[in-house]
Order: C-alpha cells, then structure tokens, then sequence
C-alpha cells in the first residue's frame, strides 16, 4: 500500500504517482507525453516518463550503433528485436509484404511490448498509468491496482488499413478487436475529440467511458507578423504515407515561398524547399502554416497536431478543404490545390491577414495545455481509492 506523500487536510491536494507510457520521436509522439508531464508536475505531482521508443535495442542515443543492435537476451527482448528487423525487410518497402504482412508484425509487436513492460514497470507503485501509444497499450491489461488511461492517438485499425498496411479481411478482424480493447480501458481519450465521434460511428463504441483530452499548445509570446510576400511553413514529420509529400511537393512548385522543416530529408526531386530541423519558435517569422495529408474517412474527422503549433503563433493554417469539423479549429484556410495561390493571395491585404491572425492566435489560446488538460487534474482530484481490480482481465485482449 502507498504511503501518502502529502498531508491529507481538506482542500489541500494530495500528491500522486503517475506513470506515462510513450514513444518519444522528436516530432508528434513526444509533444503530448511531455505536455502532460510537465503539466502534472507543476499541479505538484510525481511523475515518471518512460520512453519506449527502442525498448528492444541496446541504445536510444541517436547516432550510436547500439540503435542497431539487440538491447537484452531476455527472449521477449529478443523477440521483439527480430519482429522489428522483420518489420523493415517485409513491410517498408515491399508492396505485397506491406499489404498482407503488416498485420502480423503489428500483432507481434503489441503482445510483446505487453510481456516486456508488465515486466518492467512496477504498475501497482503508482496511482495513475497513462499510455499514449496503441503499440503499448496493452500493458493497461496485465492487471493493476493503479487507476488507469489510454489516450489513444486516432483508431488505429483504420489508420493502418487507410495506409495500406491490411487486406480488407484483416481490417474487419483488426477493427473488432479494437473496439472491445478500446471498450475495455477504465479511461478512454483521443488526441482530437471527433477521433472520439468517429469511433462511436464507425466502431460502435459507447462512448461511456471516455476522459477527453484534447491536444493543445502553449500559445507563443511572440506572434507573427504580417509581411509580402508570404511565408509558408511547413513543420513536422516527413515520414509516413499519410503526409502526402507528393503533394507537398507540387504545392511548392505553384508557390516558391514554402519552407519546409522536420525529417527525414524528402527527396530532392520533389523539389521540396528544406530547411532541416527547428524549433517551432521559427514560425514567428512566417505568414502561414501549412497542412497537406491525404484523403481518407480518418483524416477527414481528423486533425494535425501541426496544427495546433501554427495557431499558438497567430499563423493562419492552410488546410485541405475537405478536412471537416474546422469549426473547432478558427484561424484555418481551406484550400484546394487549384486555387492554393488564389487562396494565399487573397490574404496579401494586411487588415484581412491579421483579422484570420487574430482568430488563430485566439484559438490556441483556448486550446492552452492548462485548459484541455484540466480533466486530468480532476480525475487526480477525485480519484478514490480502489481496491486492486482481477487481474483475470488480464487475458480479456488477445487478437483473434
């Protein structure tokens, strides 16, 4: 049993032990993890941020050969090493071995991330598990007396079928057994509340468990300003099916003042406008932010956590204009790849551009870390004291 690690007088807040799950990779993956982190530690919490991003490999260092190399001679170690070198020979670049094969390196991979950390990490210590990832949310399965949250980035079946990685009859199995893992956690968030919509639509989730916390941003004290011609960023990941480079290439042939940062390196003859890696404060010196992803139903409820870097900044957003719900979102600009220019262009009068700015910078500052990370201040607050639940359910979420 825990030993309280503040006095429990009314009305003072009593310190808690949270564990947070991620895979910390520079980009997206890291922002939200470190978010909640930081956030939980100035309510005056103790939290542990474990990074799981090579959990079967001898070295997270970038640029060390041990990131190449098995990490333990544990077998589930070794397992999952040799399920990843599979994953790159098979799945990367092969088209039959990505469409037919992915489904059982992804299989492989959760169950044994799942052994490994239930392993490896003293679930009961703590008060509150946490896991952004759907490749180690199997751990909040293994049986815990600590309360317990997935905050599940987008539904993952979908995702991975959208971007080729299933058959159709895989998607259908894989999709099934989402939807009652997904209504088997204690806590259920997304990282964008229509994902939440979407899946009670598409899944038939109830619903009756979800804790939304959205994605948000720490509004910048230095915004952009107005400037001709106008600059457009692009920031972020470059890696993924669904970034579209090929279009984020044509757009930066139809307006040559797109600079574009993140990584890896696109290729040269997209003709793309690199500038490597940065820090989002560059985007103070930029007149718009730039979204491009493909189509599909997933990305279409969905959103960008790019996004949300462009709005802290008073960026307007360029955004496909079939993107829906962008109602929640104020300050972005739909556009289409026909009239890209013409909608730039029709921004170039300062008073219409600062009027958008404006509307953007006030939507991130509604979307403050502080404001859409207040329900898990009060889950912290609220939470009685449980008696440790079967761990029986543990064996409730195997794929079929």
């Amino acid at each position: 049993m825990m030993t309280p690690t503040t006095s429990e007088r009314p009305g003072e807040r009593q310190r808690k032990r949270v564990l947070i799950v991620a895979q910390l990779d520079g980009y997206a993956n890291s922002v939200k993890p470190l978010a909640i982190e930081r956030f939980l530690r100035e309510l005056g919490h103790e939290v542990r941020l474990v990074d799981t991003n090579y959990l079967a490999r001898a070295s997270s260092t970038p640029g060390s050969p041990g990131r190449m190399l098995p990490g333990s001679l544990r077998p589930a170690k070794l397992a999952l090493y040799a399920n990843d070198v599979a994953s790159r020979v098979l799945t990367r670049r092969w088209g039959f071995g990505r469409r037919h094969l992915s489904y059982y390196v992804l299989l492989s991979d959760h169950r044994l991330r799942r052994r490994i950390l239930r392993t490896d990490l003293a679930l009961d210590d703590f008060d509150l598990v946490i896991c952004e990832t759907p490749f180690d949310a199997g751990v909040l399965t293994t049986g815990t007396s600590a309360e317990t949250l997935y905050d599940c980035p987008n539904p993952w079946a979908d995702e991975v079928f959208h971007e080729g990685r299933l058959t159709g009859r895989q998607h259908r199995r894989f999709r099934g057994w989402e939807k009652d893992f997904l209504e088997g956690m204690e806590h259920l968030s997304f990282s964008w509340e229509t994902y939440g919509r979407y899946a009670q639509k598409h899944y038939g989730l109830s619903g009756d468990n979800f804790l939304q916390l959205n994605w948000g941003c720490t509004p910048s004290d230095t915004r952009a300003r107005f400037a001709r011609p106008a600059r457009v960023a692009y920031v972020g990941s470059l890696s993924g099916e669904f970034i579209n480079l090929p279009l984020l290439g044509r757009l930066s042939r139809l307006y040559p003042h797109i600079d574009v940062y993140g990584g890896p390196p696109p290729d040269p003859s997209l003709g793309i406008r690199y500038r490597g890696y940065a820090s989002p404060d560059v985007l103070s010196d930029y007149q718009f932010g730039l979204i491009t992803c493909t189509r599909d139903p997933i990305r279409e409820e969905g959103f960008s956590a790019k996004h949300l870097h462009y709005l802290a900044h008073g960026l307007p957003v360029l955004v496909p204009a079939w993107r829906r719900h962008l109602d929640l979102l104020r300050g972005s600009v739909p556009y289409t790849e026909e009239d890209f220019t013409t909608v730039i262009d029709a921004l170039s009068d300062e008073t219409r551009w600062t009027a958008v700015s404006d509307a953007a910078y006030e939507q991130g500052r509604r979307l403050d870390w502080n404001r859409t990370l207040e329900p898990l201040r009060q889950l912290l607050d609220g939470s009685p004291g449980r008696p440790e639940r079967d761990s029986a359910a543990a064996g409730r979420y195997g794929f079929a």
